[in-house]
């Protein structure tokens, strides 16, 4: 729980709060719009709780999220020769692992010439050579 008194984390649970009662004021000012004749203001009426609800809930799993890397963080180091990998189940999320390198092998056999390829290569070269040229100056 310490962790969620930083500075950083004050700053978040009071922009929370301010967020909130913000939109729940402006909710209750469009209330008090539609009831005075503006229909339109019943969907903003509608609107603006739901945003403070959408602020809650990413601020809920904000800090549940951190509690969670505080409790993997807390925790003592699990030594892999003494301790398994836990089978993967159906339900859990795959595990996060080290990219592996793999080396590239040109292929075997006849390599065929592409010519279109190659006449756009030799055209590209022409205009790398000429810098000062158009391309409807190309004598090829």
């Amino acid at each position: 729980m310490r962790r969620l008194w930083t500075p950083a984390w004050i700053a978040r649970h009071v922009a929370m709060v301010v967020l909130v009662v913000g939109f729940l004021g402006l909710g209750w000012w469009q209330i008090s719009r539609a009831t005075a004749g503006n229909s339109l203001s019943w969907g903003y009426a509608v609107e603006w709780p739901i945003f403070a609800g959408f602020v809650v809930y990413v601020w809920w799993r904000e800090v549940k999220l951190a509690r969670r890397r505080a409790a993997e963080a807390d925790a003592p180091p699990v030594d892999p020769a003494v301790e398994p990998a836990p089978a993967v189940t159906s339900g859990s999320r795959p595990a996060v692992r080290r990219p592996v390198r793999v080396s590239r092998v040109p292929a075997a056999g006849d390599v065929v010439e592409d010519t279109d390829l190659a006449a756009y290569n030799h055209y590209l070269s022409w205009l790398n050579a000429n810098p000062g040229a158009r391309p409807g100056d190309y004598p090829g």
